[in-house]
């Protein structure tokens, strides 16, 4: 006996039937199509219906559509985002090198103070503004509680983190790419 034939029930509501029904009934409630009592003694409707026919049945006023001036929009906001996204690669791939440093006992300080290490002469970048230690197991980059931050990958730096070659680091507004230093070519 197949599903086709006699006694066959409808398959019973999923959760992601249930999820685009709210969709439907938050975009409806979005538009004021539906005041505020009504959108909940539907949301509840939808949450205890358990065929296709009671979802009909609460939504049968709404369009189940998105409207085509929204799909518009968020081509054109797309397309206009790409410039900015196209420079902030092409930049990404200018960046300056800063070359991880050797094991060492000391940190390597990064900063506007004379006596840093790396010294960054921008107005974005603290005085004493971060921290680059080789800890034997690879690098960890430390903010100091800079004003403008620190930044590892697009992500503000908290305490102390990994950071590996390839890796964009940021000091306020000065950007570089982390790199490791090549040993010397072996001699025959």
């Amino acid at each position: 006996m197949s599903s086709l034939e006699f006694g066959a029930y409808p398959p019973r509501l999923s959760d992601a039937d249930r999820e685009r029904a709210l969709e439907v009934l938050r975009e409806g409630a979005a538009q004021g199509r539906v005041s505020q009592d009504t959108f909940m003694q539907r949301t509840d409707a939808i949450l205890h219906a358990q065929w296709q026919s009671e979802l009909h049945a609460v939504l049968h006023d709404l369009p189940t559509r998105r409207p085509r001036g929204r799909w518009l929009a968020e081509g054109i906001a797309r397309v206009l985002a790409f410039p900015g996204a196209l420079r902030k690669a092409w930049q990404s791939e200018r960046l300056p090198e800063l070359l991880l440093p050797m094991p060492a006992s000391y940190p390597y300080s990064i900063g506007r103070a004379p006596g840093s290490m790396l010294r960054l002469n921008h107005y974005t970048v603290s005085r004493t503004h971060a921290q680059l230690r080789n800890t034997g197991d690879g690098w960890k980059l430390r903010d100091l509680g800079s004003s403008n931050g620190t930044w590892v990958n697009g992500s503000r730096v908290t305490g102390s983190v990994r950071v590996r070659p390839g890796d964009v680091v940021r000091f306020g507004q000065i950007g570089f790419k982390l790199v490791v230093a090549e040993p010397p070519p072996r001699a025959l």
